[in-house]
C-alpha cells in the first residue's frame, strides 16, 4: 500500500480542521442557545419556602435553593458548586417597635445618597414594593459594599463581585435580604437574586391604605372695581 504524499496528508488536515470547525460553529450557533435557555429555566425555577418564624413566605430559585441554615433571627439558604463559589441568601427578621407601614423618609433619603456620600462602586437604589410592602432594592459592588447588615457569607468578596440587598417592612416584622450571585454565572444568578427577593411576603396586617387627597376647589375671586 502506498503511502500518503505529504501534499495528500496536507489537504486531510485541512478539510479535517475545517470540519472541526464546522462543527465547533455549528454547536455554537444552534446547540448553545438551547443550552442557555434550559440551564436559564433550571436555575430561576421557583421553588416554594416559608418560615413562620421569620414571618416570611417566598419562592426561591432552583439555582440557589440547595441547603438551608437557621440561626437565631434568619436563615441562610445556598447551594454549594463544585468548582466555583455559588450563590448565598441570608434573611433577617426583627420584630417592627413601632408597627409602621412604611420606612421613614429619613431613612429613604440615607439608602438613597449611601452610593455617593460613602463612594461605593456600582451602587444603585430603588424604592419599590414588593409583595404590597414598602421596600427598597440596594445592588452594590460587594468587595466595597458598606450598606450591610452585621453578617457574614464566609466567602471572600472578591470572590463575590455584587450584593444585592432588600429591606422590606410591615407592621409586625422590618425583613433584610442579601444575596450574592457567586462567580459560576454572576449575571443568571444576579437575575435569580432579583426574582427570589422580590418574592419575599412579609406577614402582618395589611398596609393601610393612604386616602388620595380630595380635589380643592378655587372660587373665582369677585372682580375688583
Amino acid at each position: 500500500m502506498k503511502k500518503l504524499s505529504m501534499q495528500v496528508k496536507f489537504a486531510l488536515g485541512i478539510i479535517l480542521i475545517g470540519g472541526g470547525a464546522l462543527a465547533a460553529e455549528y454547536i455554537l450557533v444552534k446547540w448553545y442557545p438551547y443550552y442557555q435557555g434550559y440551564k436559564a429555566n433550571k436555575v430561576l425555577e421557583a421553588l416554594p419556602y416559608q418560615n413562620t418564624t421569620l414571618g416570611i413566605d417566598m419562592q426561591v430559585a432552583a439555582g440557589i435553593y440547595g441547603k438551608v441554615d437557621d440561626f437565631p433571627g434568619g436563615v441562610r439558604i445556598y447551594r454549594s458548586h463544585l468548582f466555583s463559589r455559588g450563590p448565598v441568601l441570608i434573611i433577617t427578621s426583627q420584630s417592627n417597635p413601632n408597627s409602621a407601614d412604611e420606612f421613614s423618609a429619613q431613612l429613604l433619603a440615607n439608602w438613597e445618597t449611601a452610593g455617593t456620600y460613602q463612594k461605593i462602586p456600582d451602587y444603585r437604589f430603588d424604592h419599590m414594593k414588593i409583595q404590597g410592602r414598602d421596600a427598597v432594592m440596594i445592588w452594590q459592588s460587594a468587595e466595597h459594599a458598606k450598606v450591610l447588615p452585621a453578617i457574614s457569607f464566609d466567602v471572600p468578596s472578591a470572590e463575590n463581585p455584587q450584593l444585592v440587598t432588600a429591606h422590606i417592612i410591615s407592621p409586625d416584622h422590618i425583613v433584610q435580604a442579601n444575596c450574592r450571585p457567586g462567580s459560576s454565572d454572576p449575571a443568571l444568578f444576579l437575575r435569580a437574586c432579583e426574582e427570589t427577593i422580590r418574592s419575599i411576603k412579609v406577614s402582618g396586617p395589611p398596609p393601610r391604605e393612604t386616602p388620595e387627597p380630595g380635589v380643592l376647589e378655587l372660587k373665582n375671586p369677585e372682580p375688583l372695581h
